[in-house]
Protein backbone atom coordinates (compact mmCIF):
# COMPACT_ATOMS: atom_id res chain seq x y z
CA UNK A 1 0.00 0.00 0.00
CA UNK A 2 1.01 3.34 -1.03
CA UNK A 3 -0.20 6.59 0.97
CA UNK A 4 1.89 9.24 -0.46
CA UNK A 5 3.04 12.44 2.15
CA UNK A 6 1.68 10.53 4.76
CA UNK A 7 4.13 10.13 7.74
CA UNK A 8 4.02 6.99 10.29
CA UNK A 9 5.71 3.93 11.21
CA UNK A 10 4.46 2.14 8.30
CA UNK A 11 1.61 -0.63 6.87
CA UNK A 12 1.85 -3.90 8.75
CA UNK A 13 -0.21 -6.93 7.57
CA UNK A 14 -3.40 -8.50 9.81
CA UNK A 15 -1.51 -11.40 10.68
CA UNK A 16 1.54 -9.59 11.88
CA UNK A 17 -0.99 -7.14 14.09
CA UNK A 18 -2.53 -9.96 15.48
CA UNK A 19 0.82 -11.03 16.36
CA UNK A 20 2.10 -7.61 17.63
CA UNK A 21 -1.34 -7.73 20.09
CA UNK A 22 -0.78 -11.60 21.09
CA UNK A 23 2.97 -10.66 21.81
CA UNK A 24 3.09 -6.99 23.17
CA UNK A 25 0.82 -6.26 25.74
CA UNK A 26 1.69 -2.31 25.17
CA UNK A 27 0.21 -2.53 22.03
CA UNK A 28 -3.00 -1.09 21.33
CA UNK A 29 -5.71 -1.27 18.28
CA UNK A 30 -7.42 1.34 17.35
CA UNK A 31 -10.33 0.64 14.73
CA UNK A 32 -11.22 4.20 12.77
CA UNK A 33 -14.47 3.21 11.25
CA UNK A 34 -17.55 4.77 11.36
CA UNK A 35 -19.97 3.05 14.39
CA UNK A 36 -22.42 1.44 11.76
CA UNK A 37 -19.74 -0.27 10.01
CA UNK A 38 -18.93 -1.48 13.46
CA UNK A 39 -22.36 -2.31 14.45
CA UNK A 40 -23.28 -3.79 11.03
CA UNK A 41 -19.78 -5.39 9.70
CA UNK A 42 -18.12 -6.35 12.99
CA UNK A 43 -14.98 -5.89 14.72
CA UNK A 44 -11.90 -7.59 15.83
CA UNK A 45 -12.26 -9.97 18.70
CA UNK A 46 -9.63 -8.87 21.44
CA UNK A 47 -10.99 -11.65 24.02
CA UNK A 48 -8.12 -14.16 23.24
CA UNK A 49 -5.75 -10.67 24.16
CA UNK A 50 -7.60 -10.10 27.05
CA UNK A 51 -7.60 -6.43 26.03
CA UNK A 52 -10.05 -3.90 24.04
CA UNK A 53 -9.79 -2.45 20.94
CA UNK A 54 -10.50 1.23 20.68
CA UNK A 55 -13.35 2.73 18.45
CA UNK A 56 -12.70 6.04 17.46
CA UNK A 57 -13.70 7.39 13.89
CA UNK A 58 -11.78 9.25 11.22
CA UNK A 59 -14.77 10.36 9.66
CA UNK A 60 -18.35 11.02 10.85
CA UNK A 61 -21.21 8.98 8.87
CA UNK A 62 -23.63 9.72 7.06
CA UNK A 63 -21.84 12.60 5.33
CA UNK A 64 -17.98 11.30 5.77
CA UNK A 65 -17.21 14.97 7.57
CA UNK A 66 -13.65 14.40 9.16
CA UNK A 67 -13.53 13.70 12.99
CA UNK A 68 -11.96 17.42 13.91
CA UNK A 69 -10.82 16.10 17.16
CA UNK A 70 -9.73 12.53 16.17
CA UNK A 71 -6.51 12.87 17.82
CA UNK A 72 -8.04 14.10 20.88
CA UNK A 73 -10.06 11.33 21.31
CA UNK A 74 -8.20 8.52 20.20
CA UNK A 75 -5.15 10.10 23.57
CA UNK A 76 -8.70 10.07 25.78
CA UNK A 77 -9.59 6.42 24.63
CA UNK A 78 -6.61 5.26 25.15
CA UNK A 79 -4.61 7.43 27.98
CA UNK A 80 -1.61 6.63 26.44
CA UNK A 81 1.30 8.67 27.28
CA UNK A 82 4.18 7.16 26.42
CA UNK A 83 5.03 8.06 22.74
CA UNK A 84 6.68 4.71 21.71
CA UNK A 85 3.69 2.78 22.29
CA UNK A 86 2.82 1.03 19.65
CA UNK A 87 -1.00 2.14 18.05
CA UNK A 88 -2.09 -0.50 15.60
CA UNK A 89 -4.91 1.62 13.05
CA UNK A 90 -7.49 -0.17 11.31
CA UNK A 91 -10.17 0.58 8.75
CA UNK A 92 -12.01 -0.96 5.83
CA UNK A 93 -9.43 -1.24 3.96
CA UNK A 94 -6.15 0.36 5.07
CA UNK A 95 -6.91 4.26 3.73
CA UNK A 96 -8.69 5.94 6.52
CA UNK A 97 -6.41 4.30 9.08
CA UNK A 98 -3.17 5.34 7.14
CA UNK A 99 -4.42 8.74 7.82
CA UNK A 100 -4.92 7.92 11.82
CA UNK A 101 -1.62 6.56 11.98
CA UNK A 102 -0.16 9.83 10.17
CA UNK A 103 -2.01 12.11 12.72
CA UNK A 104 -0.67 10.49 15.48
CA UNK A 105 2.66 10.67 13.99
CA UNK A 106 2.87 14.22 13.31
CA UNK A 107 2.05 14.56 17.43
CA UNK A 108 5.08 13.00 17.94
CA UNK A 109 4.24 9.49 18.56
CA UNK A 110 6.99 6.91 17.08
CA UNK A 111 5.35 3.44 16.41
CA UNK A 112 2.06 4.00 14.64
CA UNK A 113 1.03 1.17 12.41
CA UNK A 114 -1.64 0.99 9.63
CA UNK A 115 -3.03 -2.60 9.27
CA UNK A 116 -2.68 -2.83 5.64
CA UNK A 117 -5.72 -4.02 3.61
CA UNK A 118 -7.76 -3.15 7.01
CA UNK A 119 -10.72 -5.32 8.58
CA UNK A 120 -12.55 -6.00 4.70
CA UNK A 121 -10.02 -5.64 2.52
CA UNK A 122 -9.79 -5.15 -1.65
CA UNK A 123 -12.70 -5.18 -3.46
CA UNK A 124 -12.44 -8.20 -5.62
CA UNK A 125 -13.38 -8.32 -9.88
CA UNK A 126 -17.23 -8.40 -8.47
CA UNK A 127 -16.58 -5.27 -5.97
CA UNK A 128 -17.07 -7.63 -3.06
CA UNK A 129 -14.78 -7.29 -0.42
CA UNK A 130 -13.41 -9.79 2.19
CA UNK A 131 -12.44 -12.30 -0.71
CA UNK A 132 -9.15 -11.46 -1.85
CA UNK A 133 -6.86 -9.86 1.76
CA UNK A 134 -7.87 -8.00 4.98
CA UNK A 135 -8.50 -9.02 8.63
CA UNK A 136 -11.39 -11.17 7.87
CA UNK A 137 -10.04 -12.54 4.84
CA UNK A 138 -7.13 -13.57 6.77
CA UNK A 139 -9.49 -15.85 9.46
CA UNK A 140 -8.62 -13.57 12.55
CA UNK A 141 -10.81 -13.29 15.30
CA UNK A 142 -13.53 -11.23 14.75
CA UNK A 143 -17.17 -10.50 16.08
CA UNK A 144 -20.80 -9.37 14.65
CA UNK A 145 -21.13 -6.30 16.36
Amino acid sequence: MTHDKLIYAGDITPEDTWQRLRDDPHAVLIDVRTPEEWAYVGIVDMTEVKREAFFVPWLHFPRMNPNLNFVAEVLDATKVENKDTPLLFICRSGHRSAYGADALTKMGHTQCYNVAYGFEGDQDDRKHRGTVNGWKFAGLPWIQG
